[in-house]
């Protein structure tokens, strides 16, 4: 198979890539970098069967041509991480809407299947847990910047389900539950790799909010598994699935447990959200999903548990380190310069 991924040299994309390559197939990626890495895909730039293009996919001459190459698509391209969208929604809602626009017109050019990847974020402040993939939506007011995310996702999922119903293109849909795992970093806001590498220095590791907060992380190898399998599975076409963790712990837990593993002298402060992102800023109380539906069609259950995640988190960056790639606490390694090309 000629796999197309957008946003390909992200955190989540780039495992896709490593894992779909080692199962023998063709992976093309496009990616922009300006939330993706270079550094997430050194590794596996020797396969003979590996390329990518450093562009945007708003370019439609580009997109026309890779997809038209391609057997299918992994829609990964998107903005990530609450401090980018607070920070920069413009970006955030243009990158959401207008890219998945591009995409998925293209892949209705050529009767492509398309994997659309959107988020937990789409069910709001909803305080109904676990939520399931046919739960109401419960959003804040469009004054306060946190939720265009929510509802530049759920613009993403209502087109690609009337592509599906209008247009008869291929679709399946998934909604990513906090992600952890290697290569992530905490540049915009990602709380593991956060705590993770003020840990290992024995720098304060900050809680936003009171800590009260609960979040479930899902191991990024188990998810890139849970979307390849839904890709295979002929019954996912036209569905939404949740995938992550269930596995809950509240963030103040979060930084304890990670300090322990660690075996860190870090203080755990508590900082308001006023001062991590903005004036009036809205959390969920919660973010549980509800697992049946994947699980009855995949038989997907996460198998990496959280502490097991932390190590590796711990690991990952202790390897960076060694190799001279030593991060600040935002997660940002040292750039490296690469001479832009259509395609390499």
């Amino acid at each position: 198979m000629n796999v197309l991924i957008t946003g390909g040299a992200g955190f989540v994309g780039s495992h896709l890539a490593e894992t779909l390559l080692q199962q023998g197939q063709h992976v093309t990626i496009i990616d922009d970098l300006s939330t993706g890495r270079m550094e997430n895909i050194e590794h596996i730039r020797a396969f003979p069967h590996f390329r990518f293009a450093i562009e945007t996919i708003m370019n439609e001459a580009v997109m026309d041509r890779l997809v038209s190459e391609c057997d299918m698509i992994y829609h990964l391209a998107s903005a990530v991480g609450v401090e980018l969208i607070v920070n920069r929604p413009v970006e955030v809602i243009e990158r959401c809407i207008l890219g998945s626009e591009v995409v998925l017109k293209i892949a209705n050019r050529y009767k492509k299947k398309v994997l659309i990847t959107s988020t937990s974020e789409v069910y709001g402040k909803s305080s109904k847990v676990p939520f399931s993939e046919e739960d109401d939506r419960i959003l804040g007011p469009t004054t306060k910047s946190r939720w265009s995310y929510s509802c530049s996702k759920a613009i993403d999922e209502f087109l690609a389900l009337a592509y599906y119903k209008e247009k008869q293109l291929p679709v399946v849909l998934v909604r990513l539950f906090n992600t952890v795992g290697p290569r992530q970093t905490g540049q915009y806001g990602m709380v593991v790799p956060r705590f993770v590498q003020a840990a290992m220095n024995n720098q304060p590791i900050r809680v936003y909010g009171d800590g009260t907060q609960s979040r479930c992380f899902g191991y990024v190898g188990d998810v890139v598994n849970a979307m390849i399998a839904l890709m295979d599975h002929p019954e996912a076409v036209g569905q939404i699935f949740n995938i992550g963790s269930n596995e809950e712990i509240s963030i103040m837990e979060l930084a304890k447990k990670v300090k322990a593993i660690a075996g860190s002298q870090s203080e755990i402060v508590k900082i308001p959200y006023e001062e991590a992102y903005e004036q009036g800023f809205e959390d969920m109380a919660r973010r549980v999903p509800d697992l049946t539906k994947i699980k009855k069609l995949i038989g997907y259950t996460p198998k990496i548990k959280l502490d097991e995640i932390i190590v590796r988190v711990r690991d990952y960056f202790a390897e960076q380190q060694r190799h001279g790639k030593s991060a600040d606490l935002n997660g940002q390694f040292a750039a490296h310069t690469y001479e832009q090309a259509a395609l390499r």
